[in-house]
């Protein structure tokens, strides 16, 4: 089983949790994720599976869109809502004004200062991990991101609605609090729902137990129809991506390294491109001219 799995992880679970209760119905195939998403948080989780988790430096590049609730006054250690309380303060009156001002601060490039509590690595150890043994974490260096889209709506008067776009590397945590600060109060994030990854969206995703019995049933031969869970094949995972046609000799050469069998098979105005022969996908490329290219990563190859 080669392909991607569009998963709605419940909350209560890891990330990793979700992938482990899936590899348990596809063994031997590998199996990854893209885009660790916090146990209390929901949303698409996407999957890749066998030969698909060598896809993921090319998926992961895309936008993300969330939408969540960031509830005001309270600032916690973990910056959500499973975290210790360690601040609070006054919440000033939510106005249109102010939210529309809070949202427009917030949109376009920001630099943002990442949690202590996260998967950012020190000496090979995530902070998330020194931080829970109490170790005195040194906060990380702040980042620059992009946030496409940002909209703030009051729900009641220490809550707010928000959805946002963003790039990769953009963390919800840390836009609460800052939202929080620019509302001259603290905040944290109390709910978090992933509404895209790149191309894919929720609304192509299947719950995780519904996507667990498609893939129990699939493998007991009781299938309901070819595709009981869903998976999305890899050219089509790549949709987005431009692609070229190569024949069977060029496909031969491909797998035994030679990038020179991509000459003159590179689309127009193409980066990174995907060489597929049949249906197939052979391999990913990148244009170093016109008519040039170097593989990148080729498929079907241990």
């Amino acid at each position: 089983m080669d392909g991607v799995l569009l998963v709605d992880k419940p909350a209560g679970i890891t990330s990793a949790e979700a992938v482990r209760q899936i590899k348990s119905r596809v063994r031997p195939a590998r199996v990854g994720h893209l885009g660790t998403l916090d146990p209390f948080a929901t949303g698409l989780l996407p999957i890749l599976i066998g030969e698909a988790t060598k896809l993921a430096p090319f998926l992961q590049i895309g936008e993300k869109e969330y939408e969540g609730v960031i509830r005001l006054g309270v600032e916690t250690d973990t910056l959500d809502r499973t975290g210790a309380e360690i601040h609070t303060a006054e919440v000033p009156p939510l106005t249109s004004t102010t939210l529309a001002d809070a949202a427009s601060r917030f949109t376009g490039r920001v630099v943002q200062q990442p949690p202590i509590f996260s998967a950012i690595k020190r000496d090979g150890v995530p902070l998330y991990r020194l931080a829970r043994r109490g170790v005195e974490v040194e906060p990380p260096p702040p980042r620059e991101v992009e946030i496409s889209r940002l909209t703030l709506d009051a729900m009641d008067a220490t809550s707010i609605h928000f959805v946002a776009a963003c790039s990769t590397g953009t963390y919800m945590r840390s836009l609460a609090r800052d939202i929080g600060i620019a509302l001259g109060t603290v905040a944290h994030l109390a709910e978090l729902r992933r509404l895209r990854n790149g191309s894919f969206t929720l609304a192509a995703a299947r719950p995780l137990a519904a996507t667990l019995e498609a893939l129990a049933d699939s493998g007991s031969g009781n299938r309901a129809s070819q595709n009981p869970a869903g998976l999305i094949g890899m050219c089509e995972a790549l949709a987005t991506m431009a692609e070229a046609e190569a024949d069977a000799i060029q496909v031969r050469r491909l797998r035994n390294g030679d990038s020179r069998a991509l000459d003159g098979l590179v689309p127009v105005g193409a980066g990174l491109f995907k060489v597929v022969s049949a249906g197939a996908l052979i391999a990913v490329a990148e244009a170093s001219s016109r008519v040039t290219a170097r593989v990148v990563r080729v498929f079907g190859v241990d």
